[in-house]
């Protein structure tokens, strides 16, 4: 079952896997290497790092206790997958990039499915469906000024392949992002656990 932590305030919120200490150590290590690019970006740091599943916006306790139903809700319906982080690509594209993520591998059809079920369930209690097709990703860097494309071209032959070891993802969370001027700030609100296989 979830465990709540509420505050007084409307808050922003967002709907995540974490990951395990190995695996954003090992991210961080390609961000290390695509730093020697001289890239103009904001790295995200390593404990930042998690997959989305749904953003929420801004929400007040009400939406916080309702979220929390509809993630538990969907955890129910939904296993424990096996997930690993590979390659890298930018957004939305190489030419005009923004965002450097790295992919998903693994049981990606039920993160899909699990993703879906989110979606289903927050649409019924007032959360709009995403607009844009899920695509699993982790965020690890923000542009911040345009980069000449045959760079990013030669960041992706070099670290395009990589593959890190897969992990168990078996919970969703509930996280409260604050922003700062030293950076994001990301509070665990609840935690639903997925059925076991």
């Amino acid at each position: 079952m979830g465990r709540f932590e509420i505050g007084s305030d409307t808050i922003r919120a967002f709907i995540a896997i974490e990951l395990p200490e190995e695996i954003t150590a090992f991210i961080h290590k390609i961000q290390e290497g695509l730093r020697s690019y001289g890239f103009k970006a904001r790295w995200v740091r390593p404990k930042n790092i998690h997959l989305t599943l749904k953003f929420l916006g801004d929400i007040n306790n009400e939406d916080i206790k309702k979220a929390g139903d509809a993630i538990i809700s969907a955890a129910k319906e939904n296993a424990s997958m096996s997930l690993g982080a590979k390659g890298i690509g930018f957004f939305p594209g190489v030419k005009r990039s923004r965002v450097i993520w790295t992919g998903i591998t693994g049981q990606t059809r039920e993160l899909a499915d699990l993703q879906k079920t989110l979606d289903v369930n927050f649409e019924t209690i007032g959360f709009p469906k995403e607009k844009r097709p899920f695509k699993g990703h982790l965020t690890i860097a923000r542009i911040k000024r345009k980069i000449d494309a045959r760079r990013l071209i030669d960041a992706m032959k070099e670290f395009g392949k990589f593959e890190s070891k897969t992990f168990i993802a078996d919970k969703v969370v509930l996280f409260k992002s604050e922003l700062k001027p030293s950076g994001a700030v990301y509070t665990k609100l609840m935690s639903a656990a997925l059925c076991a296989k």
